[in-house]
């Protein structure tokens, strides 16, 4: 599995991915726009030519939100989530981010492990903030971890 930059040959996989997982999908344009979007980073995994799984983030100054993460149903389990998120968080500690936020939903109990043993903290609650169905979003938030200088980062992904 390699993560790269997300390119505009991914897309329709992405897209297909979003209807298939979450109730209220990005379509193609709006990924495509993404991509042309200068705050905004995407990397996919992918194995050969067939997406496993992505995630995507915008940056202002020195925050970096968090907007999606998914992987495949079937590709699930093989620590693809935490592969993505650890190289987007080095990818945008490079660029000048100092804290990440999220959000994700209080029911989403996986998606929670996930980012609380990758070091992200509870700091709020957004009510009512996904639809189809309503419920309330956890806000998470981690600062970035900077390597000591003249270390290498551990766990460093290749991008």
């Amino acid at each position: 599995m390699n993560i790269q930059p997300m390119c505009a040959s991914d897309v329709p996989q992405v897209a297909a991915l979003e209807a298939e997982t979450f109730s209220r999908p990005w379509d193609e344009a709006a990924l495509l726009a993404e991509l042309e979007n200068p705050l905004s980073r995407w990397l996919v995994a992918a194995e050969g030519e067939r997406v496993l799984g992505y995630v995507g983030a915008q940056t202002a100054f020195e925050d970096a939100d968090i907007l999606n993460l998914c992987v495949a149903p079937e590709a699930r389990g093989r620590g693809i989530g935490r592969a993505l998120m650890r190289a987007l968080e080095t990818l945008l500690a490079g660029q000048g981010a100092e804290r990440l936020t999220l959000e994700v939903r209080v029911s989403n109990a996986p998606a929670v492990g996930l980012y609380t043993a990758l070091g992200y903290a509870k700091v709020g609650l957004r009510r009512g903030y996904y639809e189809r169905p309503r419920e309330d979003a956890l806000i998470l938030q981690k600062p970035v971890q900077r390597p000591e200088a003249g270390l290498p980062a551990p766990d460093r992904p290749t991008i």
